[in-house]
């Protein structure tokens, strides 16, 4: 791929990769550093459980909302000048974050910090497929992969150290730091493309008001609904409708509109749309075992935060070194579509030996298949990346990565939302069905109610016949979650096994690859 005088890079393309990496890698990691910090704000603050968690959720709807207009934004204003004012708006509010002074206000600072960090990852997504030729769109999306997938494995152990050392506020604080370089890295290294410049928009004022409405309602149940049992309140009822109903509309007007505000003809290019589909199941599988495994071990096998960072802390490494390895392996001319198809059975394999967890198991018995699906994950996100754009041409990357990037984000939000249900749902029933077996008739609960009672005496703890009843009750609880994990982790092990087949869309858009790209520049 060959640019034009006034598109040619004039930096070293590294250098930009670290220029755009560094606001990236603080946003997302944004998503899951406060976390761990949740119970300290709670307490500080004097909230509720349920009043404390909209600190999430508010990040996560203004960050859902800003993400696919991202490319319109970008033109409308200057690609350059809206990335900086993005991150001096995420920089401020996180100030904002760390000094407030209640919770209504630290609500309304998270709002402003989604929408000033909602554009950087496709900001930076399209930047880098501009940057890097065609051939190197692999190394390109392996040092994107590298700050996306590794800093939801940074920030709760990040944030968990912090909280503990000084407090929840300077969670936020060492956003300052980091904001400042970007800005400066920003105005020396980073410049627009002539393309940018050339563009006149209109606002589609009613395409922008129904993706607002319907994304922030869609992102309040995703994150919400478990808590409030799903249709059983009134509240997640009225707000999926208005979700539904905003989103189908939005679709209407968009594809009606001369100036769209997210322009979703580009579903027309079938790797594209083959692509999103994949990253969108790919993110649900990947952020649901995220949530599943930490609840695993501190719940049932007892591990403290720490230790159970510490288990997806292989995985995290794994798919550091293997993504540049992806990206060479694409230069040097292997197929995207091949290393991405080996990707998806290493990651379906590892969540099913996850399935197979028991309560028995040692630490490296729980680590081994984090570490084989982080394997799984290097050989996912950067062949997935690089062939979904294939076909691309580079004015209509920017509108393309807001929408890619806006259902990768969807896809972990849903993935969060069905793991937790399905958990939850799948406890109660083994519980039913081991409570049955409960029964004086049975020979196994009267051997079982025996050594009960003999090691509560051994314990020196009165051995009565209610603490005995207690200790197995307590058991079956433990034996019923743990199913319920084993359950989980297949239906997301079989989720990832039926993308597979639809590798073979990427193939028919990389076979066309060479005279798309040709065109384009």
């Amino acid at each position: 791929m060959t640019y034009p005088a006034q598109n040619r890079p004039l930096v070293n393309k590294w250098i930009v990769a670290l220029v755009v990496m560094v606001p990236t890698f603080i946003e997302v990691m944004d998503t899951s550093v406060v976390n761990v910090s949740l119970p300290h704000i709670q307490g500080s603050m004097s909230a509720g459980v349920d009043e404390v968690t909209w600190v999430l959720t508010s990040y996560l709807v203004s960050n859902a909302i800003i993400i696919p207009i991202t490319g319109w934004l970008a033109g409308l204003f200057g690609r350059k000048r809206y990335l900086i004012f993005s991150i001096l708006t995420f920089t401020a509010a996180s100030i904002l974050c760390g000094a407030a002074p209640s919770l209504k206000v630290l609500i309304l600072a998270r709002v402003l910090q989604g929408l000033g960090g909602g554009g950087l990852q496709p900001l930076s997504q399209a930047i880098l497929l501009e940057t890097f030729p065609r051939r190197e769109h692999g190394m390109a999306m392996a040092v994107f992969g590298m700050g996306v997938v590794m800093a939801p494995i940074v920030g709760p152990v990040l944030g968990g150290f912090i909280t503990d050392q000084w407090s929840w506020r300077w969670v936020f604080y060492i956003n300052i730091p980091a904001g400042i370089l970007a800005v400066l890295l920003t105005i020396f290294f980073i410049a627009d493309p002539a393309y940018i410049k050339r563009q006149v928009f209109r606002i589609d004022k009613w395409g922008l008001f129904l993706l607002a409405l319907g994304l922030g309602a869609l992102q309040v149940v995703l994150d919400r609904g478990e808590r409030k049992d799903w249709l059983e309140s009134n509240f997640i009822i009225i707000l999926s409708i208005i979700a539904l109903l905003s989103l189908v509309f939005f679709i209407i007007v968009e594809l009606r509109a001369e100036h769209p505000v997210v322009d979703l003809r580009v579903f027309k290019d079938s790797a594209f749309s083959a692509g999103t589909a994949i990253m969108f199941l790919g993110f649900f599988c990947l952020f649901g075992s995220f949530v599943l495994l930490p609840l695993y071990t501190q719940e049932l096998m007892g591990y403290t935060a720490f230790w159970a960072g510490l288990v997806l802390g292989p995985g995290g490494l794994s798919s550091f070194f293997i993504m540049p390895v992806s990206g060479a392996l694409m230069k040097k001319g292997v197929k995207p579509w091949i290393i991405l198809l080996v990707g998806l059975v290493i990651t379906s394999y590892a969540l099913y030996m996850m399935s197979r967890f028991d309560l028995q198991g040692d630490f490296y018995a729980i680590a081994l298949p984090r570490l084989i699906q982080g394997i799984g994950l290097g050989m996912f996100f950067v062949p997935l990346s690089a062939a979904a754009y294939v076909n691309m041409p580079v004015e209509k990357i920017g509108n393309a990565s807001g929408v890619f990037n806006l259902l990768r984000n969807l896809g972990g939000s849903f993935g969060v939302a069905v793991s937790s249900t399905l958990l939850s749902q799948r406890a109660q029933v083994h519980q039913t069905f081991l409570s049955e077996n409960i029964t004086p008739y049975n020979p196994a609960f009267r051997t079982a109610y025996q050594h009960a009672v003999a090691l509560l005496q051994k314990n020196h703890i009165p051995a009565t016949s209610e603490a005995g009843l207690a200790f197995i009750y307590g058991e079956v609880l433990r034996q019923a979650n743990m199913l319920s994990f084993n359950d989980t982790f297949y239906v997301l092990s079989i989720a990832t096994a039926v993308m597979i087949p639809l590798t073979l869309f990427l193939r028919k858009g990389s076979s066309g690859a060479g005279s798309s790209s040709a065109g384009m520049h």
